[in-house]
C-alpha cells in the first residue's frame, strides 16, 4: 500500500510546526520561490558537473552557480574567487562533510557522536579540451583511501554524444546525494557502489540518454561471463522532466537482479518536486523476491541561500508479504551562508514493523559541508 498513515507523522508534526513558524517569521513581504537545483534551472546534470550523468566534480559553471546563486552572500570579490582550475588542462574539486549524528532507537541506549562523513578529491585532466578527458574521484577519508571513479571520457565535436570507459557510478533513476534514501540504498545505485565497464550517451537539446555495460560486481573482480546492462532516458523541459531507467545484472549462480525506475521533477505551487518509483526483482534458483520503493520530495527556497526539504519514502520489501512496509519521513533545512560552504540540519523518522526496533528509530543530524 502506498503512503499509508504511520506512527512517524505525530512525531514529525511538532517539528514541522516549529519549522513553519521559523520560516514564516523569516519570510520577506514578497516571496519568490524558485525551483531547486536542476529542476529550478531546467538544466541537465551536465550543466554543473563534469560527469554527463551528474554527481562528483563540479565544472566551472557549477562552481560559479554555487557561488553567485546558491550562496546567501559572497565573501570574496570576483577576481579573488578560485574555481578549481589550474590551467586549461587541469582542474580539481572536492567535498568534505562533517556530521553531528544522534540516533534514538526504541529499547536501546541513545547515541550521539561526531562523524567525518566523507572527504572526496576530484581531478579532471582535459587532455584535449572539450573532446578527451581523464577523470579521477578518490575518497580520502574516513577509513582507507578508496578509488570511486577513474575513467576516460570522449566527446564528439558538437558534444552531442560521448563514450566513457573505466570505473564509474552507473546511471539509474534520480541521482540523490543522500545514499541513505531508500531508492538509493535498496536499488544499490548510490555513491558507495561503482562498477567497471563502458557507457555511451546521447545529449540532445531536450533529451539525456545513456547505455552502459559493466561487470556487475560493484568494482570487484569478475568471476563469470555475465554482465550488467543499464539504460536511462530523460526528457527535459524548463518546468518539468520525466525519465525511465532499467538495469539487469546477470549474476553468479543464477542470482539475477532487475531494477526499473520511473522518475520525474516539476515545479508546482511554488515548490520544486522530485518523485520516483522503483521496482526491484531479485531472482535465484530457489526464490524470486519483488520489492517496490517510492520517493516524494518537495523543496522550498524561501530566502536566498535557504532551502527547506520535506521527503517521504516507502519500501515494500516483499510484495508477496502483507503489512511489512517501511517508511522514512525527513525534514531538512539547508543553508549556504557564503560561497563553498553549506550547513544542513534535519530529522529522519523511520516507521516499520513493531517487532523491529531499528525500523522505528529517529535520526537527527547537523552537517557542515565544504566544497569547491
Amino acid at each position: 500500500m502506498l503512503f499509508r498513515i504511520n506512527n512517524s507523522w505525530p512525531r514529525l508534526a511538532g517539528v514541522m510546526l516549529w519549522s513553519v513558524a521559523v520560516v514564516v517569521m523569516m519570510l520577506p513581504a514578497i516571496v519568490k520561490a524558485e525551483p531547486y537545483l536542476a529542476v529550478r534551472t531546467g538544466q541537465k546534470c551536465m550543466a554543473c558537473h563534469v560527469n554527463p550523468t551528474g554527481g562528483g566534480k563540479r565544472n566551472e559553471f557549477g562552481n560559479i552557480y554555487a557561488r553567485n546563486t546558491l550562496a546567501a552572500r559572497k565573501l570574496l570579490k570576483d577576481e579573488e574567487a578560485w574555481y578549481g582550475r589550474l590551467n586549461n588542462y587541469l582542474s580539481f574539486g572536492g567535498d568534505l562533510r562533517t556530521n553531528l549524528d544522534s540516533e534514538r532507537v526504541p529499547n536501546q541506549q541513545n547515541r550521539t557522536e561526531f562523524n567525518l562523513d566523507e572527504t572526496l578529491l576530484y581531478m579532471e585532466a582535459n587532455i584535449i579540451p572539450g573532446r578527451a578527458t581523464f577523470y579521477f574521484d578518490q575518497r580520502i577519508a574516513p577509513g582507507s583511501a578508496l578509488n570511486r571513479e577513474a575513467y576516460a571520457l570522449l566527446w564528439t565535436k558538437e558534444q552531442q554524444a560521448y563514450l566513457k570507459a573505466g570505473r564509474f557510478f552507473l546511471a539509474s533513476g534520480t541521482r540523490l546525494e543522500d545514499d541513505g534514501a531508500l531508492i538509493r540504498e535498496i536499488s544499490g545505485f548510490n555513491f558507495n557502489n561503482s562498477d567497471t565497464g563502458v557507457e555511451a550517451g546521447l545529449e540532445l537539446p531536450n533529451w539525456s540518454t545513456s547505455l552502459s555495460i559493466s561487470n556487475g560486481t560493484n568494482g570487484g573482480s569478475e568471476t563469470n561471463n555475465g554482465k550488467q546492462i543499464g539504460v536511462r532516458a530523460e526528457y527535459i523541459q524548463p518546468n518539468w522532466r520525466l525519465g525511465v531507467s532499467g538495469n539487469h545484472n546477470d549474476g553468479d549462480n543464477n542470482a539475477d537482479r532487475t531494477v526499473a525506475s520511473l522518475f520525474t521533477g516539476f515545479r508546482l505551487w511554488g515548490l520544486d518536486w522530485l518523485g520516483e518509483l522503483d521496482t526491484i526483482e531479485d531472482k535465484s534458483t530457489s526464490t524470486t523476491i519483488h520489492r517496490e520503493v517510492y520517493y516524494l520530495e518537495a523543496n522550498l527556497e524561501y530566502l536566498k541561500g535557504h532551502n527547506l526539504k520535506l521527503s517521504f519514502e516507502q519500501l515494500d520489501p516483499d510484495t508477496d508479504v502483507d503489512e511489512d512496509e517501511q517508511t522514512r519521513t525527513s525534514l531538512v533545512w539547508e543553508y549556504v551562508p557564503f560561497e563553498y560552504t553549506q550547513v544542513r540540519a534535519g530529522v529522519r523518522l523511520y516507521d516499520g514493523i513493531p517487532q523491529n526496533d531499528q525500523q522505528n528509530r529517529d535520526e537527527y543530524f547537523l552537517q557542515l559541508h565544504n566544497f569547491f
